[in-house]
């Protein structure tokens, strides 16, 4: 993946205390130049207190960091002037437009008036504001402010985006779309993420890597499908399976299958699903598919398909979280 061979995020050992309290417990994590990483936990895990770190907006209390070859506690303003930081409550001047909103904070970042209000147009046509950027910014929703903080964000051109709970309070619909944009801020203008969450759907669906962050601690990082096949060395496999005709001899004969744990059936409604058919799910210690196929073949039913259920983001959280609390 040759557009992440450049590193513009690098977290080493990165640490706060407050007090007695660890917030951030030697963080190590390396970003990479347009990727989307989602920096996943609970409420409470330390995921703001990192992002703070990193802008400069909090001192550590050890470790280091570079964002995009800075380090934000001495060169803060150099990290902010490359990185535009979305918060999950984002302030606005209510009683002005988006677009007065957004050329106040181009001129906040320098750019002139004719190119400030060009480039607040554009953003507002990018983020699918433009029919509402002459409305008062005190009449949006929940939606419409996040779609706008995302174009105040990206209005002085940042080499990365940090967004801190993004899609908290939005209808499906406009997370839906407030996901798509991001994506394809990473995909087509090479722009870093890093999204902040606690939820895990939303996660999976754009993020190329995750972090699993849970009391201070990143306890599991990757993308989804090695996070998976880590956890299939621990969790039980599961097959899943349509047949017909279900009988209770073939039953039999797939649990005494070595290595078949359990079996539940339930009546299968797929597409043209011949009559008596069944939706099987084994359980099992490793993986059976061929095994399980062949058991149905000779047992003389018709298999109509098979697969093997992959570990979702939402069970592998919980087993880390699992593994974190069980080591502690």
């Amino acid at each position: 993946m040759n557009r992440m061979a450049e590193s513009v995020i690098e977290l080493d050992g990165l640490t706060k205390q407050y007090g007695g309290f660890t917030a951030v417990n030697g963080l190590s994590l390396s970003i990479a130049k347009g990727e989307v990483f989602g920096l996943l936990g609970p409420n409470g895990a330390g995921k703001t207190t990192t992002i703070l770190m990193m802008l400069g907006l909090t001192e550590r209390t050890s470790g280091s960091a570079l964002i995009c070859g800075f380090d934000p506690a001495r060169s803060a303003l150099q990290v902010k002037r490359r990185v535009g930081y979305m918060p999950d409550d984002i302030g606005f001047y209510e009683d002005r437009t988006g677009l007065d909103n957004l050329m106040y904070t181009a001129r906040l970042n320098g750019i002139a008036p004719a190119e400030a209000r060009h480039s607040a147009e554009a953003l507002l046509e990018k983020v699918g504001l433009a029919a509402s950027g002459k409305a008062k910014v005190g009449t949006y929703s929940r939606g419409m402010r996040q779609r706008l903080g995302l174009a105040d964000v990206l209005i002085k051109n940042p080499e990365v985006i940090i967004l801190d709970e993004p899609t908290l309070g939005i209808d499906p619909e406009g997370v839906r779309e407030l996901l798509a944009l991001i994506s394809d801020l990473s995909r087509n203008e090479g722009i870093t993420v890093l999204l902040s969450s606690h939820q895990l759907q939303q996660v999976q669906q754009i993020c190329d890597r995750v972090g699993l962050f849970v009391q201070g601690k990143l306890i599991a990082c990757g993308d989804i499908a090695n996070l998976s096949r880590e956890l299939n060395q621990e969790l039980h496999a599961e097959v899943e399976l349509a047949a017909q005709p279900w009988t209770p001899e073939l039953a039999d004969r797939l649990l005494a299958l070595e290595g078949v744990l359990g079996l539940n059936t339930g009546e299968w409604k797929g597409e043209n699903a011949p009559p008596g058919s069944i939706l099987a799910t084994l359980e099992c210690d490793r993986n059976l598919t061929s095994a399980i196929a062949s058991e149905v073949i000779t047992a003389g039913a018709e298999l109509h398909y098979i697969r093997r259920k992959e570990p979702g983001l939402d069970e592998i959280y919980h087993r880390y979280f699992e593994k974190k609390e069980e080591g502690a």
